[in-house]
């Protein structure tokens, strides 16, 4: 505990960006959101947290969050509980916005520096949930788009599920592939109870 504790205090207090984010749009500085946990048996790795993630320091705490909580079948209390998820984004802080306003990809620097000893302090995860192509890639190795990988669903190894971001953005993305809902969604919900109930 003593290990995951100090990872998690040093990753909340890192500045690495500091200067790459004053340089963005928002203008804002570096708010690590850091949610991990030695104990739950589900990790949720994400991309970054958005801009009302930033202001409020909880992940997922959008609408976004709204529907993944919809596909893992579990209430928001059972999602921010630590002894049942933990939490890891491909970067901790929110990367800001380009001149378009559209989301900045999230910092390289971010998983080489916290990634690796972040997954190594969580060796009790039974379930990984990969959202989005950084995720699925730094986990699966996949050169494959986030279609193509979500896609190949059966390919995977035990108890990982790779999804699409669950932003509203993507509501056109599930109405092409209602495979997604109708095939991965309801073995994600069997998997994620299994693992809550201790028998995953």
């Amino acid at each position: 505990m003593a290990e995951l504790s100090e990872l998690v205090d040093q990753a909340e207090r890192c500045t690495l960006c500091a200067e790459r984010f004053a340089a963005t749009r928002t203008a804002h500085r570096p708010r690590p959101v850091v949610w991990l946990s030695n104990r739950a048996p589900i990790l949720i790795a994400g991309q970054a947290p958005g801009a009302r993630v930033h202001a409020s320091g909880l992940p997922f705490d959008d609408r976004s969050g709204d529907r993944l909580r919809d596909w893992l079948g579990v209430e928001r209390a059972d999602f921010y509980d630590r002894d049942k998820f933990a939490i890891l984004p491909m970067a901790f802080c929110f990367p800001g916005y380009d001149a378009k306003g559209s989301d900045l990809p999230p910092p390289r620097i971010c998983a080489a520096t916290w990634r690796a000893p972040a997954m190594m302090a969580m060796p009790q995860v039974r379930v990984k949930v990969l959202i989005g192509g950084y995720a699925q890639k730094w986990h699966l190795g996949t050169r494959q788009n986030v279609t193509q990988t979500v896609e190949s669903w059966r390919d995977h190894p035990e108890g990982t599920f790779a999804l699409p971001h669950p932003s509203w953005r993507n509501t056109g993305w599930l109405r092409r592939n209602p495979w997604f809902e109708q095939e991965v969604v309801p073995r994600l919900r069997d998997a994620v109870s299994l693992a809550l109930d201790g028998r995953a």
